[in-house]
């Protein structure tokens, strides 16, 4: 049980997920923004925790979470035309999904 940076990147995607939710629910009232932030987020922090016991499937699932938020977002952006919560859930996500592809490459490395 090692914590690595795509434990990192996925756990802190997911709190900043359900963060955002919460904001979007008190700023405008959008119960979509909290159950969506809230879905998504305790599944990233789930999969930061399976890939941290071990599980080597725990960091796949934690990028296609983060990319299909991404897409959400772009979605998103270009309806709305509104940066923000849309702009910097995108270029964190591009970061996240990054660092856990780079975890992987690392990975994969390690076992040739």
């Amino acid at each position: 049980m090692t914590i690595n940076i795509g434990i990192i990147a996925a756990i802190a995607y997911g709190i900043l997920a359900i963060v955002g939710g919460i904001i979007g629910y008190t700023k405008v009232g959008s119960k979509i923004s909290l159950i969506s932030g809230s879905v998504s987020g305790l599944l990233l922090i789930i999969s930061g925790i399976i890939q941290l016991i071990g599980i080597n499937w725990g960091l796949i699932f934690s990028i296609v979470i983060t990319t299909i938020l991404v897409i959400t977002f772009i979605i998103r952006l270009v309806k709305t035309r509104k940066m923000m919560p849309a702009g910097l859930m995108i270029l964190t996500g591009i970061a996240a999904v990054a660092v856990m592809v780079y975890q992987i490459s690392l990975n994969n490395s390690a076992t040739i």
